[in-house]
């Protein structure tokens, strides 16, 4: 094998778990559990621990979509040769480090993504439209959506005629439903995802939309039930743990989505070097963001937690309920998905259900809208005016 292409591929490795790390010392390490740690619910070190732990999970199980989008599904009729994924992991990671250093939680989706279309199309590869409508379509509808759902959600679970045994309860059985259909890695036959809603029509030996329905309703019931018992004995102590849960959830989708930004770029060239597989590829970036987490996210958690939203532990549960549910479309979709972007909007539309405008700071949203635009813009001009200059 040339040593000169080994060489590279080792710098482009370097190059993406340092994105990795920045990427979990950022979005997916701060936004998962900044509702809980503005809720009181757990430590910001324990939550950098946590997830760092459901990130790393994430990514090795859920990773692979997204990866292979953000790889090969951005531009078409080339792959981005090593200089080129070492030049968009470091203009991306570069801007990343960027807004953790001053605080300000530019979208890591909207920076890697921008950066691998501005490389892709200087060095001669061709649009994507379809891929970039799919794409454009979530940016935009996230923040309506995810925050119109957490506005929703805010706006009954305080009310007195709607006791949070039931609504919380009902809730926790829609996130347990959706959770028995998500795709695992590991729970499919050879390369193929599956759920655990067929790995139970397979033991059961049934088939088709029935059973499915049947078990995912039964999945939905399981989980309702417990939270139910759970609040009705202490309804305090049982809030917190649901939101623990639900931070747990979006910090194991935010794994599952995030890391592609980080190896995606990696992927074509594996059939280069060879002898590396995808997975070690996965496990390498989910590695990297766990120790971002643990290392860098308390500051980011911290902004979150306190500048954008006076928090409780219902409005942290209408926050993280959406994000649940919208990061489990993306990684389904495959779409490079901004996780401030949905936790955030989902926190603003909570807090707004409840506080009206005197819980916003609409100074800071204003920031962090500017920076989602300005990320994808400033990375995409960069990255093509670098590679125009080096090809």
């Amino acid at each position: 094998m040339d040593p000169a292409l080994i060489a590279l591929f080792v710098g482009a490795a370097l190059a993406s778990l340092f994105m990795a790390w920045v990427i979990g010392a950022g979005s997916s390490g701060a936004t998962p559990f900044a509702p809980a740690v503005g809720a009181n619910a757990v430590g910001t070190m324990r939550a950098a621990l946590l997830v760092g732990v459901f990130g790393f999970a994430g990514a090795v199980t859920q990773g692979g979509n997204v990866s292979e989008a953000v790889g090969s599904g951005l531009v078409g009729g080339m792959g981005l040769p090593v200089a080129g994924v070492i030049l968009v992991l470091v203009l991306g990671a570069g801007l990343m480090a960027l807004g953790i250093a001053t605080g300000i939680p530019i979208a890591t989706a909207f920076t890697v993504t921008g950066a691998v279309i501005g490389v892709g199309l200087a060095l001669g590869g061709t649009p994507v439209p379809s891929k970039y409508q799919q794409i454009g379509a979530v940016w935009a509808l996230t923040p309506l959506v995810g925050g119109g759902i957490a506005f929703g959600i805010a706006g009954v679970l305080p009310r007195p005629g709607v006791p949070e045994r039931y609504s919380v309860a009902a809730l926790a059985g829609v996130v347990g439903a959706v959770l028995v259909n998500v795709q695992f890695s590991f729970l499919g036959e050879g390369t193929a995802s599956g759920t655990v809603r067929s790995l139970a029509q397979g033991a059961l030996a049934v088939d088709g939309v029935a059973s499915a329905g049947a078990i995912t309703g039964l999945a939905a019931l399981a989980v309702g039930v417990v939270v139910w018992w759970d609040i009705a004995r202490d309804e305090e102590g049982g809030l917190r743990r649901v939101l623990l849960a639900l931070g747990s959830l979006v910090a194991f989708s935010a794994g599952g989505s995030q890391v592609g930004l980080a190896v995606g770029p990696l992927l074509p060239l594996l059939d280069e070097v060879g002898m590396i597989s995808t997975t070690a590829v996965l496990v390498g970036g989910g590695l990297g963001m766990l120790v971002g987490s643990w290392t860098g996210a308390p500051r980011m958690i911290k902004s979150l937690a306190q500048d954008y939203s006076s928090l409780g532990p219902r409005r942290s549960i209408s926050a993280l309920v959406p994000s649940f549910l919208i990061a489990q479309l993306a990684v389904l979709l495959g779409v490079p998905v901004s996780f401030n972007e949905i936790v955030v909007s989902a926190i603003i539309g909570s807090g707004a259900a409840v506080g009206g405008r005197d819980a916003v700071d609409a100074r800071k949203i204003l920031v962090t809208v500017g920076a989602w635009a300005g990320s994808f813009a400033l990375s995409f001009a960069l990255a093509y005016a670098a590679a125009a200059l080096l090809s």
